[in-house]
């Protein structure tokens, strides 16, 4: 349980012992959260809440998330990253099990913005952590290699929570979901930290929470993750009201998160070689038609080919803004940046949840999907801009 580990970045080897605890660590803490995305909107409802407030609730969090990743981006490069992960994922383990004890949508809300705390620090400490044991060379490969823990549990926590909701109560739930997180903060334990240099933080005359260098990544990727806001939020009870059997929702993502780790061992690779240019427009076009089979969806056929293309969408592009967030930034930034991508992560989703919950119960949950659609197409006319204004580096376009 030391402090410092030797700098990465001068090797090409990246798959070391403490990348792979962080990588482990990083899906139990993802599993944890997989697990409770399907289960708050019935419990919300279990307790008297309307669609509305299941948006509200859920985008409160990430806005809680957002506020919290600037502070711990800062931290990371101050007080060291152990200190922000470990203390993320505490906080992070006792909210989700309060959840297990409370039934009063007021003490939701306070639960919610503690969590956010938890996840706003855990998730960005978690990310650098990565990077830090990732060589230049390779960082498209091995973010999305890192990146499949949280892909795996994406497969696996929100089709448990389906199947399991039919036979334990939403307190065991929660408790199961907090056991999960406790995992993580076990496994956390025993990474080797890269020590801060301090004093490439003191030379700073101004220390910025949100990264400016970094905002193109993070605005394109705020446009992709409107879209996971209203499946995050909605789409088990759209499926419903579209007389498909909720039990049979948790098929989409399984297939959603199959997919999404099918592109890990091509797209990371893509991206070092090639570059934006032949990651962004495929990986576009196939959540642009996804969005468009959610708002039909007809069957279940559908919906499973949705979810793939989703998944393969969103596998080929996240990944990708993450490393090119990080090749915008000097080393001692990369707390910063990684904090300002998913500031733009959270507020996409935590937006898209709470103005597709008035949406939904004004037009019908069908009208989710066709908004999320416009997203992808202003994402792709934005990006087509800044390839125009010749603004993105040589390694990434």
């Amino acid at each position: 349980m030391q402090e410092e580990i030797a700098n990465p970045a001068e090797k090409q080897k990246f798959i070391t012992r403490d990348f792979v605890l962080i990588c482990f660590s990083n899906f139990f803490l993802f599993l944890g959260f997989q697990m409770t995305l399907p289960m708050l909107p019935f419990f919300i409802t279990d307790i008297g809440g309307s669609d509305q407030i299941i948006g509200v609730i859920i985008g409160f969090f990430t806005f809680s998330a957002l506020f919290t990743r600037s502070f711990a981006g800062y931290a990371l490069e101050t007080r060291g990253r152990k200190v922000v992960y470990v203390s993320g994922l505490i906080i992070f383990v006792l909210t989700i099990g309060a959840y297990a004890f409370i039934s009063s949508l007021a003490l939701i809300f306070f639960v919610r913005l503690l969590q956010g705390i938890g996840w706003g620090c855990s998730g960005t400490a978690s990310g650098t952590i990565a990077s830090d044991l990732i060589p230049s060379s390779r960082r498209g490969e091995g973010m999305g290699i890192y990146a499949l823990g949280a892909n795996t549990a994406l497969a696996i926590g929100p089709a448990l929570s389906l199947t399991l909701m039919d036979s334990l109560s939403f307190k065991y739930m929660f408790l199961l979901c907090a056991g999960s997180g406790l995992i993580a903060v076990i496994l956390s334990l025993f990474i080797r930290y890269k020590k801060v240099d301090k004093s490439i933080v003191k030379t700073n005359e101004k220390h910025q929470f949100f990264e400016r260098a970094v905002w193109k990544p993070s605005v394109l990727m705020f446009l992709i993750t409107i879209t996971f806001g209203g499946i995050a939020a909605f789409l088990p009870k759209y499926a419903a009201s579209k007389e498909i059997d909720i039990a049979h929702v948790k098929y989409y993502f399984v297939a959603y998160a199959i997919a999404l780790m099918s592109t890990r061992f091509f797209t990371g690779k893509l991206y070092d070689r090639k570059g934006m240019k032949f990651v962004f427009p495929p990986g576009a076009a196939m959540i642009f038609i996804a969005m468009l089979l959610l708002a039909w969806l007809p069957n279940m056929k559908v919906l499973i080919l949705a979810a793939i293309l989703y998944g393969w969408g969103f596998g080929t592009l996240q990944p990708a803004f993450n490393a090119w967030t990080i090749s915008l930034v000097p080393q001692n930034k990369r707390g910063a940046a990684t904090a300002t991508f998913f500031s733009a992560f959270d507020l996409g989703v935590g937006t898209g949840a709470i103005i597709f919950g008035v949406i939904g119960d004004l037009f019908g949950y069908y009208m989710i999907y066709l908004l999320s659609a416009c997203s992808m197409v202003f994402a792709f006319i934005l990006f087509l801009r800044f390839a125009k204004e010749g603004s993105f580096s040589k390694s990434t376009f």
